[in-house]
């Protein structure tokens, strides 16, 4: 395994948030992607989302990064008295991410399928049979 990184969610601010913390720990960003960037026929974005926040990624330290999103108005607002974070778990290989999804997600409810994602990883989402949020994904640019 690679790493485990935190994943948060905010509701429209993930990159003033982003700024700040880079503000805070210094360097750069890994990749920026906006929901515009996905857009296309199969994948709408309304207007008002298209500049938001994808996936933002900052590293902290030589191993860790600390991702982010902002959720989508028709996901419905983080709540800021629940979890609005994930664990991120980024594996060395797809049989690496394909085991640990499956096992984790066990008994849990999977919010997005492991499979390849627009932004060019091998990635699934889920709960947790204990209510947990998981992101497990395989990045061969790595």
């Amino acid at each position: 395994m690679r790493a485990i990184n935190p994943w948060i969610n905010f509701n429209g601010n993930a990159e003033e948030a982003f700024n700040f913390y880079q503000s805070v720990f210094g360097g750069e960003f890994t990749r920026i992607t906006r929901f515009k960037d996905l857009a296309g026929p199969d994948f709408e974005v309304p207007e008002e989302e298209a500049d938001k926040i994808m996936h933002i990624g900052l590293p902290l330290g030589k191993n860790n990064v600390l991702i982010g999103n902002d959720v989508p108005a028709f996901f419905g607002s983080v709540s800021e008295d629940e979890n609005r974070s994930k664990i991120h778990v980024s594996t060395e290989s797809r049989e690496e991410a394909d085991k640990i999804f499956n096992s984790l997600s066990a008994g849990g409810d999977v919010e997005g399928p492991i499979d390849d994602s627009p932004w060019g990883t091998y990635a699934g989402m889920f709960r947790d049979k204990y209510g947990i949020e998981w992101i497990v994904d395989f990045d061969p640019s790595l």
